[in-house]
């Protein structure tokens, strides 16, 4: 069995930074691609950001410049840096991983930005 555990969300202002960490466990042969997406209310999850295998690392305009990724050297924890929070960020943002030759998910976890 393999597990993806996110956490790290909650609720937090306009303008504020939250840092969300993944971690990878269970029987683990092979991991790569890990990285993050998310799902606002009403709307299909969208892809955030992962871990380059090669070259550099895309990032939608929508978080250029405001989040970061980051991850361990075992390639089983990563970190979502994000800054300076807009009240669109407000989603379920899930990592994910391929992961024995598998894509999988996690539970997600919630982020809110209000005032």
């Amino acid at each position: 069995q393999v597990y993806l555990v996110e956490s790290g969300g909650g609720l937090v202002q306009p303008g504020g930074s939250l840092r969300l960490s993944c971690t990878a466990s269970g029987d683990i042969s092979s991991i790569s691609n890990m990285g993050w997406y998310r799902q606002a209310p009403g709307k299909q999850r969208e892809y955030v950001v992962q871990i380059p295998t090669r070259g550099g690392t895309y990032w939608p305009p929508s978080v250029e410049g405001r989040f970061a990724i980051s991850s361990d050297n075992a390639g089983k924890t990563v970190w979502l840096q994000m800054n300076s929070l807009k009240p669109e960020d407000t989603a379920v943002y899930y990592c994910t991983a391929v992961i024995n030759g598998r894509h999988w998910w996690g539970q997600g976890t919630q982020v809110s930005v209000s005032s």
